[in-house]
């Protein structure tokens, strides 16, 4: 046994971990599913995950959209396509390309879908990304859609967290494991090769590379006809980069700050800041996008045109391109609004605001391909919007005008009637006012009794906003609970700004945020302590772990899931010295004395009484190691205190691999919430 009882546990190999993690599930399993809420919850679950009414993704390839499909009778999922006009009907014909559950069995593997990446403009092959049981890591072999066989002598790369982008149809550019030193020690590319067809991949030709301690290096290709471009990026931490540009004069390097992102639009070069900018006379806030000619830029001009500012409320969540236009999506106190700005040839550009459903979550993405001359699709995009007890509608719109087509309309899976939303403000431990919605469900009143589940992440520039839930509408709301999500600092709702406030030696303002919405909701007789429950996950289980270990009076109940727990090993652990820039260095003894503050691990007491916490985790996820969970169970375990513990074999940081997977642990969960919260 390790000087450390639980290093052991820090291995997916041990058996000895193994076997602790079989016994666990076991008795979490045994306790929770015995429960008769569970086959309900599990069926209702699985009713809507396979529903045929659910709204299929696409992704456009030429004259073809793509869609990922799972359902009862393909469990690993079809990869299949049709035309647009197809497409657009209730009731389109599709096509099979590829039956991944067909697959598996053939091959004997647990595949699960990771995406593909396809050669415009015809778009014929393809490189599948493969991996097993969910991890972050895969196989990836060259497709050709129209004979649907993988090609014989194609491109193939072993498994790895590999990178790979098409140059032409004979040459791909390549990271992956190459072997000893070609990995960042994040575990990500540190190395680009220019691989040829028909040749081994030890052949392949290394044309960048990165640091050791850089997050990963990558490639981007852009082959939009008369611009086009190679693009390099080294990422020297989560929030840094160098960017590369390969040009007639040879590979030069964007005179950018290097926490700024730079993206090409034909001849327009956009400039996303995350920190003032002081340039050319004038300062350009963190948050904003710029525009300027791309090849002026190169030629040393720095005359920005600024198409969108931030305020105190205002942030840009997202934008996309047409042939001719920017749509921008910005949350306006975390509601979606849209706004387009129109390029015009002679450099111009006039801005107008897009009429969209308010207020909500907008989703939009352009049907644009650049690489297709004439193309029909050339200023259409799609909208979805959705809200908290609005379903999610798709439409079709386009730049000439606000007017919308609606393609497609989920169900309504549990009655909304009677339930309403509102957005309070907390005010954290330094006076910061924090928002958060609560979903109340029909007929709650604040009498203090109410189930409630505090929903939070707070990290890395991720927002959360809000959106339609089937399993809450139907298994939380409907029976009485109520929902509340936080809008903490460490998140994107306000820009930048708001993240950088809770990072490092700044973290603890996430937890003070959350903290202080807990308060808020038990101050307002929203809930109480006895029937209030926390979920978050990764960052988010984080986020629970350690408001659980600082404020235990304030819960009844805890579900931690894919989380980070001990922060002085976590950059030891795969992909953990990518986070370092959110999190700070425990290296550094300086800095290990602000994390030491709030490593869940290192702060759990045995004289504590703390909330029945559920961990979840995978055997599978190699983003973060299951061994944050295991580890912090053991130790509270070995204090004396009780837990439930489940790690799916597979699921990679998803923690589900199939919708069977998905349905069985959301109902474990939901069942531990109604036990502990239940009035």
């Amino acid at each position: 046994m390790p000087t450390d009882p639980h290093l052991f546990l820090e291995s997916v190999d041990s058996q000895e971990a193994l076997d602790w993690v079989r016994a666990r599930n076991a008795v979490t399993e045994a306790e929770l599913t015995a429960d008769p809420r569970y086959a309900r919850i599990r069926a209702e679950l699985l009713t809507v995950m396979n529903s045929p009414d659910r709204i299929p993704d696409v992704t456009r390839r030429g004259a073809a959209f793509y869609n990922f499909w799972r359902d009862e009778q393909h469990k690993r999922g079809l990869w299949r396509r049709t035309s647009f006009a197809d497409w657009r009907q209730p009731s389109p014909n599709w096509e099979t390309v590829l039956d991944l559950d067909a697959l598996a069995e053939a091959e004997g593997e647990n595949w699960v879908w990771a995406g593909a990446s396809a050669l415009g403009p015809d778009y014929r092959y393809c490189l599948l990304h493969l991996s097993r049981g969910g991890a972050d890591a895969t196989v990836i072999r060259e497709f050709d859609t129209v004979t649907k066989q993988f090609v014989e002598g194609g491109f193939v790369l072993p498994e790895a967290k590999s990178d790979i982008e098409w140059i032409d149809a004979n040459t791909v550019y390549v990271g992956t494991d190459f072997g000893p030193g070609s990995l960042t020690r994040s575990g990500y590319v540190r190395v680009v090769k220019r691989w040829a067809r028909g040749t081994p991949l030890a052949d392949a030709v290394t044309v960048f590379e990165g640091a050791e301690d850089d997050v990963s290096v990558g490639v981007m290709v852009d082959r939009t006809p008369g611009f086009e471009r190679t693009i390099f990026t080294r990422s020297l931490d989560f929030y840094r980069d160098e960017t590369w540009l390969d040009t007639p004069a040879g590979r030069v390097r964007l005179d950018l700050p290097d926490d700024a992102s730079a993206d090409f639009w034909d001849q327009t070069m956009l400039i996303s800041l995350r920190s003032d900018w002081d340039i050319g006379g004038e300062v350009h806030p963190a948050g904003a996008l710029l525009a300027i000619d791309a090849d002026a830029f190169l030629a040393g001009a720095r005359s920005f045109k600024r198409l969108f500012t931030p305020t105190d409320t205002r942030s840009l969540d997202d934008y996309d391109t047409t042939a001719t236009h920017l749509l921008l999506t910005v949350l306006d106190n975390v509601a979606g609004r849209l706004e387009a700005w129109k390029r015009h040839d002679d450099g111009s550009w006039t801005h107008r605001h897009i009429a969209a459903p308010h207020p909500g979550t907008l989703d939009l993405g352009s049907l644009h391909d650049p690489e297709i001359a004439d193309d029909p699709f050339a200023e259409t995009w799609l909208l979805d919007y959705t809200d908290f007890l609005t379903p999610d509608s798709l439409w079709l719109c386009t730049t000439a005008n606000d007017e919308r087509e609606l393609l497609k309309r989920s169900p309504a899976w549990f009655d909304a009637e009677g339930m309403r939303v509102e957005q309070l403000f907390a005010t954290s431990a330094d006076g910061t006012r924090v928002p958060y919605f609560v979903v109340w469900p029909k007929g709650a009143a604040p009498d203090g009794q109410n189930p409630t589940l505090l929903y939070g992440y707070g990290g890395f520039e991720i927002s959360l906003a809000p959106e339609y839930s089937p399993d809450r509408g139907l298994v939380w709301h409907r029976e009485g609970g109520v929902f509340a999500m936080a809008n903490i600092r460490g998140g994107g709702e306000f820009g930048p700004e708001w993240h950088e406030a809770a990072i490092e030696d700044d973290k603890q303002a996430s937890y003070d945020d959350f903290i202080a919405v807990a308060e808020d909701l038990i101050a307002r007789g929203i809930t109480s302590p006895r029937h209030l429950g926390i979920m978050g996950g990764s960052n988010g289980g984080l986020l629970v772990g350690a408001v659980m270990v600082q404020r235990p009076e304030l819960f009844n109940a805890v579900v931690c899931q894919v989380p980070l727990l001990d922060m002085q090993r976590y950059h030891l652990l795969l992909a953990g010295a990518s986070w370092i820039a959110e999190y700070g260095d425990p290296d550094d003894p300086e800095q290990w004395e602000f994390i030491r503050e709030y490593s869940p691990y290192h702060n759990v007491d045995a004289e504590a009484a703390y909330p029945r916490p559920l961990f979840t985790t995978s055997t599978r996820d190699d983003r973060v190691h299951p061994a944050h969970a295991r580890k912090m169970a053991a130790l509270m375990l070995s204090q004396g205190h009780d837990l439930l513990y489940f790690e799916n074999i597979e699921g990679g940081h998803g923690g589900a691999a199939d919708n069977e997977q998905h349905a069985h642990l959301a109902a474990l969960e939901y069942v531990y919430l109604w036990q502990r919260l239940g009035r």
